[in-house]
């Protein structure tokens, strides 16, 4: 089994690149999160926004398989099959996802438990896409949850009715606006009867087996690195463990049988929400990096906060997840800058550190920067290694000098097959 990673704070252009190499897999397996998630691909000139589905789901022969830790709202992801069933055959898509009967629902009132926390002055403003992420992970390590597979049960809408009961009834004593509850109810059970049509299965069974047929698996990550709940910024991470190591956990997979991780990385940083970020920019410069790297959230819209290359963090990122190739995108969106920034160490509180996690706000952090040659090239020409402008390949070596692994691919543009490989 693969494994693919985003290296940064999510947007690195994950889903184009599981898009490309998919076709050498008989499976693409998701491992964390929700419908927060938003892999943007092209397709037959048009740009599809993944949240629940995962990124394989463009290339006929693939398995598309969504494992144990991620969370399921059943009312979006029956509209995105509805969605891509205007483009691919509805039955095909059906017959080609399989839903681990162990990962849990999203319920319709958590997303008004995330509407709500967000606005609230008692709590922490998180900048979540209010998705209601985070409220089921949070009762699923209660054990208040309900999974996949109890939509089988006898019970199922007697227990699903009493749990919204309760929590409408939590969030309107605390002055939250919501919509009927049956209403809420009723969608929701339409969404949980759509998801009965699919193949809910023993996921870690189904994908063991595969792996000793030597079948071909590639899992897949949402969010990214510096998001993971335990090993990014906290108290601004994404809600669950997006690491390399959490694929293992959640497809219930052993790490023995891990190969190659892939890492995917921007030529500079961005981000969506609050937190900490040493290298964000607020200038002009941002304005037009964000303009014209698209820079705007897949899922939620929202402006990405933009910065330069973070190589500290960059280093502590491969370091958790072990990467084994490197993938780089978005340096056709720094052509035609004279000279391109890239942070090689912090300087926290008087100490110097080339290789260290994100810190609390509450640190001084001051970048020491480098900077290199900028390139000015027409990306739409790069159809091989030997087309990559020199000042490029300067700063692809600089990185593997400075990161201690191999650059693999570079990314030349947003299409599916904008996208080389590098090196031997």
């Amino acid at each position: 089994m693969d494994i693919l990673i985003g290296l940064q704070w999510g947007d690195e252009g994950k889903g184009k690149f599981i898009d490309l190499i998919g076709r050498d897999y008989d499976i693409i397996a998701r491992f964390n999160g929700g419908a927060n998630a938003g892999h943007s691909i092209y397709y037959q000139g048009n740009k599809i926004t993944l949240k629940l589905v995962p990124s394989g789901i463009f290339c006929p022969h693939i398995k598309n398989l969504i494992g144990t830790g991620v969370v399921i709202d059943p009312v979006a992801f029956k509209a995105e099959i509805e969605e891509l069933a205007h483009i691919i055959p509805r039955q095909d898509l059906i017959d080609r996802i399989l839903i681990s009967k162990k990962s849990h629902l999203v319920l319709p009132t958590y997303r008004y438990w995330d509407i709500y926390m967000e606005h609230s002055p008692v709590y922490r403003t998180i900048g979540t896409t209010k998705n209601g992420i985070a409220p089921s992970y949070s009762n699923k390590i209660l054990r208040q949850n309900l999974r996949v597979g109890d939509i089988y049960s006898d019970n199922f809408k007697d227990d699903t009715y009493k749990i919204l009961n309760r929590q409408y009834t939590e969030l309107q004593l605390l002055g939250q606006d919501m919509p009927a509850l049956e209403e809420l109810y009723a969608d929701f059970l339409k969404g949980c009867n759509f998801l009965k049509q699919l193949a809910i299965t023993d996921t870690e069974i189904f994908l063991n087996q595969a792996l000793h047929d030597s079948k071909k698996v590639l899992a897949e990550g949402a969010q990214a690195t510096l998001l993971d709940i335990d090993h990014g910024s906290y108290s601004y991470p994404t809600s669950s463990n997006t690491i390399a190591a959490a694929a293992c956990v959640s497809l219930g997979v052993s790490p023995k049988l891990v190969n190659k991780i892939y890492g995917v990385t921007k030529a500079y940083c961005t981000r969506v929400g609050h937190g900490i970020f040493p290298t964000e920019i607020t200038d002009q410069i941002a304005d037009e990096l964000r303009e014209k790297g698209g820079e705007f959230g897949s899922n939620t819209k929202r402006p990405r906060r933009v910065g330069w290359l973070d190589l500290p963090a960059l280093k502590y990122a491969i370091m958790l997840n072990g990467v084994t190739d490197l993938v780089l995108t978005k340096a056709d969106i720094l052509s035609g800058m004279s000279e391109v920034p890239v942070c090689t160490a912090y300087e926290i509180n008087s100490e110097t550190r080339d290789l260290t996690a994100p810190t609390s706000v509450d640190d001084s952090v001051r970048p020491v920067w480098k900077f290199l040659d900028g390139w000015d090239f027409p990306f739409s020409k790069i159809n091989q290694q030997s087309q990559v402008p020199k000042e490029l390949k300067l700063f692809i070596s600089f990185l593997e000098e400075e990161l201690k692994i191999p650059v693999k691919y570079l990314s030349t543009g947003p299409q599916r097959e904008e996208l080389i490989i590098l090196g031997n």
